[in-house]
């Protein structure tokens, strides 16, 4: 992001913009997987995923040479984002209900990825530039793939293909609408973050390229790694209980943040803040699978697309409030109080839970 973002010179609010753009997209893209892993199973939508996602690394290795492009790259590799409507249902269904939550966990640390890419990535860029490096990364693509051909198997729970309007059912149920806007805050914090940290050290702190890729790998891994370590958490005192933990804890570090602290300081938070992200992604696909288990392609396209939206606004957020203020201040700011938002949307959500198990023993 710092290389393409000073080769074509941008503003803080496009810096925000051109690094959402993959996310935004990947929020419309993982509702079209999420479908198609319901109707023709997640390995063959995996396979053509993995095919498509090559397009736009070809193109930003050949060629990427304006703004109009990138748009274009940046809204393809949405594909490899959306991938998790894929991963996420096929782990489901091969697991029993009181696995859900660890097996949903390890599945999503598929976000360790980014690791790789912000550890590898800058130093990559600044002996083969920005370009060199999209080129590379279609080497563990197709390893992945060649890999995924062999190896992978649909589950033996896969459902029956069901007409288009069916999928369109769970739109009604305010359940779908509560896992859409948690699901906004915890993942779509983490990847915001992701993608737009390291623009952050660079213009707050003064960090190399380098040095910047370094610190966002630290934030990265916590957010990655312990999300197997949210739902096998929540598989124990529940996801909702753990929502509720996570949440106050990452509004006081989002308002830690907020200060701008010394560079210490604020990784500390960064990094107790992106745990809490990553905790919460677990937590919140431990829920998931026990209120929609017969749907879980399609509700894990849409709960996936509504993380997507959060992780489109947030460097949008980011960007556009510093342009507007002169100061990362806001954002974070903002930030933090969608973190409290989202305590109370959880709470409210509990309770209904709550009403409606009673209500359905007292009809039993």
């Amino acid at each position: 992001g710092v290389y393409i973002t000073e080769d074509f010179n941008l503003s803080p609010a496009e810096k925000g913009m051109i690094v959402a753009i993959p996310i935004l997209a990947g929020s419309f893209f993982r509702l079209i997987l999420g479908v198609l892993t319901d109707r023709i199973g997640p390995r063959q939508t995996a396979i053509g995923g993995m095919l498509v996602t090559m397009i736009p690394l070809l193109w930003g290795w050949l060629f990427g040479n304006s703004m109009s492009e990138l748009y274009f790259i940046g809204i393809l590799l949405g594909v490899a984002g959306a991938s998790f409507s894929v991963a996420l249902p096929m782990a489901s269904r091969w697991y029993p209900p009181h696995l859900q939550g660890l097996a949903m966990g390890i599945a999503g640390a598929g976000n360790s990825g980014t690791v790789l890419a912000t550890l590898f990535g800058p130093r990559l860029a600044e002996n083969i530039g920005w370009n060199g490096v999209m080129g590379i990364a279609l080497i563990p693509l197709t390893l992945v793939l060649i890999t995924y051909i062999f190896i992978a198997k649909n589950p033996p729970t896969q459902p029956k293909p069901q007409p288009l309007k069916n999928y369109l059912t769970v739109f009604k149920l305010k359940d779908t609408w509560y896992f859409c806007l948690l699901y906004s805050v915890t993942f779509g914090g983490f990847v915001g973050l992701t993608s737009f940290l390291s623009i952050f050290f660079v213009d707050q702190y003064a960090l190399s390229k380098i040095q910047a890729g370094d610190f966002v790998t630290l934030c990265v891994i916590a957010g990655s790694f312990v999300r197997p370590i949210g739902g096998f958490i929540s598989d124990k005192i529940g996801g909702a209980t753990l929502l509720k933990f996570l949440f106050i804890i990452l509004a006081g570090c989002m308002f830690g943040i907020s200060t701008l602290p010394s560079l210490t300081l604020v990784t500390i938070l960064l990094f107790v803040g992106m745990m809490c992200l990553g905790m919460g992604n677990g937590a919140v696909f431990q829920l998931v699978p026990q209120r929609f288990q017969k749907e879980i392609g399609v509700i894990t396209g849409i709960v996936g697309a509504a993380g997507g939206v959060g992780g489109f606004f947030l460097p949008n957020l980011l960007g556009s409030l510093k342009q507007i203020t002169g100061t990362y201040a806001a954002g974070f700011t903002v930030y933090a109080c969608i973190g409290i938002a989202a305590l109370i949307l959880l709470i409210v959500a509990q309770h209904s839970w709550k009403r409606a198990l009673s209500l359905k023993e007292k009809t039993a």
